[in-house]
């Protein structure tokens, strides 16, 4: 079983976004590209960003009626593949904004996996 720093090495992150907010308070939903290259399944466990209050990680449940968010404990990262996190799937979200987000900015978030441990990345801000 590979932990900390060769986990770490396996793990990328790309393409972490989030939209513009003009103003503080709101909610926003992270999405990112995340490639494992490790030949074990890892997990998100959570997501620490200075300009959110805190994170929970989602997935969209489309039992009955609408599709609905749903809070859940970990996304799962698969083994020897790629997951996408995006809004109608899963997602984190940063919540209770602690400024606005102008697009073009950028800032770090700790995105703490349980295998890879914690891995920096910068985030983009969309329009």
């Amino acid at each position: 079983m590979v932990h900390g720093a060769a986990a770490r090495e396996s793990l990328q992150i790309v393409d972490a976004r989030v939209p513009a907010a003009d103003k503080e308070g709101g909610d926003l939903p992270l999405t990112m590209t995340i490639r494992n290259e490790a030949d074990s399944a890892d997990a998100l466990l959570r997501v620490r960003c200075p300009v959110a209050n805190f994170s929970e990680r989602h997935t969209v449940d489309r039992g009955e009626g609408a599709p609905a968010m749903r809070s859940i404990p970990n996304i799962p990262v698969p083994a020897k593949g790629t997951l996408e996190l995006k809004r109608d799937g899963y997602h984190v979200m940063l919540l209770q904004l602690r400024q606005a987000l102008a697009p073009g900015e950028t800032f770090k978030c700790a995105i703490v996996f349980q295998k890879a441990g914690t891995i920096e990345t910068e985030v983009m801000v969309q329009k």
